[in-house]
């Protein structure tokens, strides 16, 4: 009886429940699409070039290789270049973090003349093609002698109207009077800002800065145009050189792009519970 009962007193499923288990359904195939490009190209990075070259293409190795890997590392520059990226992909973050936050507390917080406008042509600018200000910023970068160097590749990302608006929609979430306290308390406007809000706005800084290094690695189109050395190449603009019209070196190319991807894979692992977290909840903690 003791079983039945329990039998007959175990809930069903919810219409909710039964929703959410229809959207794994759903999503999990749709992730499987996503991630097989990723399968393939680690497994083709530690492939063969019998196997790459082989007609019909192999979906498993018949053994595994580095030599994909020691070509890069050996042959290439491709540290070199791995280390421009990373220059400019560190010094893209940090002047995203440094001024779009501090913009970003401008416009929500500080009021003065033309705010609006100032923001509104702001973010007018992210309707304006990247192609469209390609010319115009090469003469400028011309003119300061910043054309083949790497600081023709990170200048361009010290800022954002994307990030600057990040940051005022996440601040003008943050209720005031934690900022009304700390000013009783004595501190000054920037005594506010680094001591009380910056801390609060850890989510909003950190999904910045998965979104700037993602840009700013993985750019490719202004380094071309920019820079021309060598030396200065950024990872992008070397894994170009691996592809050819005539002959292309698959295991080298996707050995590099595997390298190049980690990082990246890395860094939104670490920040993607930030991505939840709400300015609300963590102002009233």
């Amino acid at each position: 009886m003791t079983g039945t009962t329990a039998l007959h007193r175990r809930p069903h499923p919810s219409g909710k429940g039964r929703r959410h288990w229809l959207a794994h359904l759903i999503l999990m195939p749709t992730a499987l699409v996503f991630v097989a490009p990723l399968v393939w190209m680690t497994l083709t990075a530690f492939m063969p070039d019998t196997d790459i070259n082989r007609y019909p293409p192999r979906l498993w190795p018949s053994h595994f290789t580095l030599a994909g890997f020691q070509r890069i590392f050996t042959e290439d520059d491709y540290p070199r270049w791995l280390l421009n990226t990373v220059i400019v992909s560190a010094v893209a973050v940090a002047g995203h973090l440094v001024l779009c936050s501090l913009a970003g507390y401008g416009f929500a917080r500080l009021r003065f003349r033309g705010r609006g406008v100032t923001f509104a042509l702001i973010m007018a600018t992210v309707m304006v093609p990247v192609q469209v200000l390609m010319i115009p910023t090469f003469m400028m970068f011309r003119n300061l002698r910043l054309i083949d160097t790497l600081g023709a590749a990170f200048v361009p990302w010290l800022a954002s109207a994307f990030g600057v608006f990040l940051m005022r929609q996440f601040f003008l979430s943050l209720p005031r009077e934690l900022e009304e306290a700390a000013t009783i308390d004595g501190a000054s406007r920037l005594g506010v800002f680094f001591r009380v809000v910056l801390p609060l706005a850890r989510p909003a800084l950190a999904t910045l800065t998965v979104f700037t290094l993602l840009g700013a690695w993985n750019d490719l189109i202004w380094p071309l145009v920019a820079i021309s050395s060598e030396d200065t190449y950024t990872v992008q603009m070397g894994l170009a050189t691996f592809a050819g019209a005539r002959h292309t070196e698959w295991s080298a190319l996707m050995a590099g792009n595997l390298a190049a991807t980690l990082p990246l894979v890395v860094a939104f692992i670490v920040a993607q519970r930030h991505f939840v977290a709400t300015m609300s909840f963590s102002g009233l903690k």
